[in-house]
């Protein structure tokens, strides 16, 4: 295994790649960088599986047989998405044994068009992993307010749960809360208090948004503090009584992962927030090309300090120069979900166009 990846694993977090395409799978580019880069799990996103089936022929052989069988658009773009899924699923199962369900899973999302439908999201979050038939299979619903509610049902339904969409401490601790009271219910229910779970942190964002608004010096410097607020907030959590009554129960905690992990400006190192989010019981979810810079460049210079370190002063230089952070966590989520669902009306597009397209092809 990389040795610039390894000092990560030994630390105690998990990388998982941030992509999915038939082709890494048919060409076992997957299966050789599990090997190679000691990845445990892997996320997806409307966008990547846009540009997946966009820019390859991969698919085109199972868009015909499933528009043969009356699949259109959604329906036809879910069970793609999920007989790649279900093979990546596969390939983490022993790490997912290994690690007793806490590792090696992928994710699968709702529909971004149901980011503002509670019941909608409740209902496509359990039907989508009864279709996955996968255990180690997380379904993404957003960490908006509207999917707050969808969050805590879905645990309670006993349906793995990625939270996606997160851009601070606070709106990490309103899915955090939603978390445990789906796992008391259960508790409350005679039900398995262990349900899987992430909280996933989107991070190189704030820094794209802040990047012309603020001083030179503190440019590239957001995103890392936001990420060092949240992570004292999830110690603090596992710390609290509250916490340790559940676990003590039975309950998992619900894992910190760090989305949005590529170096935006190209005048800062493309290893900046896989560096400095370096820390225990996370998750990195990284782009390929991010992995692979670590694995060839990487440094650790020591984990993230659970007190969040010097985030506050940071965060206070940022304040004094106009930005709201807590305004702008909630704009940037809510641009967030507008991009997803843009990413997905495109995606539905291209594969319309694509199944149109190999109809009329000869055979």
């Amino acid at each position: 295994m990389n040795h610039n990846l390894q000092q990560l694993r030994k630390l105690g977090q998990s990388l998982w790649l941030d992509n999915i395409t038939r082709e890494l799978l048919d060409s076992g580019t997957l299966a050789r960088d599990i090997a190679d880069y000691g990845l445990t799990g892997l996320t997806s996103n409307p966008t990547i599986f846009d540009e997946a089936i966009g820019n390859s022929e991969a698919y085109d052989a199972a868009i015909r047989e499933k528009c043969a069988n009356g699949l259109q658009r959604e329906a036809l773009f879910i069970e793609l998405a999920l007989e790649d899924l279900r093979r990546a699923a596969d390939l983490f199962l022993p790490a997912h044994r290994a690690s007793d369900g806490v590792d090696g899973w992928v994710s699968m999302e709702v529909s971004p068009l149901l980011a503002g439908d509670t019941a909608g999201s409740i209902e496509a979050a359990a039907r989508i992993h009864r279709q996955a038939a996968r255990d180690n299979l997380f379904i993404k619903i957003p960490g908006t307010p509207e999917g707050v509610p969808a969050i805590e049902e879905s645990i309670f339904n006993g349906i793995p749960v990625n939270v996606t969409l997160l851009f601070s401490a606070r709106q990490y601790l309103a899915v955090a809360e939603a978390y445990m009271r789906g796992i008391q219910r259960r508790l409350d229910a005679n039900r398995d208090p262990v349900v899987g779970c992430v909280a996933s942190l989107f991070v190189s964002r704030w820094d794209k948004a802040i990047k012309d608004k603020v001083p030179a010096e503190l440019r590239n410097h957001l995103g890392v503090a936001i990420g060092q607020r949240t992570y004292r907030a999830y110690r603090a959590l596992l710390a609290s009584d509250r916490w340790r009554r559940l676990a003590e129960a039975g309950a998992r905690p619900q894992r910190l992962l760090w989305a949005s992990t590529s170096t935006k400006d190209p005048a800062a190192p493309d290893t900046l927030y896989v560096t400095s989010l370096a820390a225990p019981d996370t998750i990195n979810t990284m782009p390929e090309a991010t992995l692979r810079a670590y694995a060839e460049h990487g440094e650790l210079q020591g984990a993230m300090d659970a007190d969040g370190g010097d985030s506050e002063l940071v965060l206070a230089r940022f304040a004094k120069a106009g930005i709201d952070t807590e305004a702008l966590a909630a704009q940037l989520q809510r641009d967030g979900a507008q991009s997803f669902v843009k990413s997905w009306q495109d995606l539905m597009q291209r594969i319309e166009t694509k199944a149109t397209a190999l109809e009329h092809a000869s055979p």
